[in-house]
């Protein structure tokens, strides 16, 4: 994990306010490359014990290798090139997103029995947490009716393809027992050429972008 990538995750964990009740919340971050499977495999195992009452609720910073997921409304014509780089298909919700270096992931394994049991509200406070922490980058993160994630404008400057409207990040979360799991994953300075290889989160129209293409860094 490079560090600007850590350095987000520093300023996330200064904005967990923004996320409600975080006193009892456990903070992991992972320095090396973390695998999709083992990974996906650890959260289910901390899931089921925060669900039993084992363990607290935890948010789990990371890098991915380079890679592409496919959430649960992922449509095959998305998967542009699936011979660039391994393909996981996940339970999450959402359609076909990459990871990879420069790119920061934060899984959120929380207990909505606890928060309301409201996954709309869980969807709002994430992206809450990321626009605050993109907010003292001096970027401005926005929601987008119907377009999953959050977005930013730039007069034409730092996107990928050149168009106004990006995404700089994605989020994805699937709810088991009514505990949470998956999360988001902030663009801070991958190769976005990579996102080429799929129709990022279903959306043909829009690009992508990062803090380092926009200047932020």
């Amino acid at each position: 994990m490079n560090g600007h990538v850590i350095e987000l995750a520093r300023r996330l964990r200064v904005e967990m306010g923004a996320l409600g009740a975080t006193d009892r919340i456990e903070l992991r971050t992972s320095l090396d490359p973390a695998p999709f499977r083992q990974t996906e495999r650890d959260m289910e195992e901390r899931v089921a014990a925060i669900s039993a009452g084992r363990s607290p609720e935890s948010i789990w910073f990371l890098e991915h290798p380079a890679l592409y997921t496919a959430g649960t409304s992922a449509k095959a014509a998305d998967l542009i090139d699936g011979s660039r780089f391994p393909v996981f298909e996940t339970g999450r919700g959402g359609q076909y997103t990459y990871h990879g270096p420069g790119q920061l992931v934060a899984y959120a394994m929380l207990d909505l029995n606890s928060r309301g049991r409201d996954v709309r509200g869980h969807v709002h406070r994430l992206e809450a947490w990321v626009i605050a922490a993109l907010s003292t980058y001096g970027v401005r993160g926005e929601r987008r009716v119907g377009r999953p994630g959050i977005w930013v404008l730039a007069d034409g400057g730092g996107m990928q393809g050149g168009v106004t409207d990006a995404k700089i990040a994605a989020i994805g979360v699937r709810v088991r027992r009514w505990v949470t799991y998956h999360g988001i994953s902030v663009n801070v300075c991958p190769d976005l050429s990579h996102f080429n290889g799929i129709v990022p989160c279903g959306i043909a129209d829009a690009g992508v972008t990062s803090l380092e293409a926009l200047g932020a860094l």
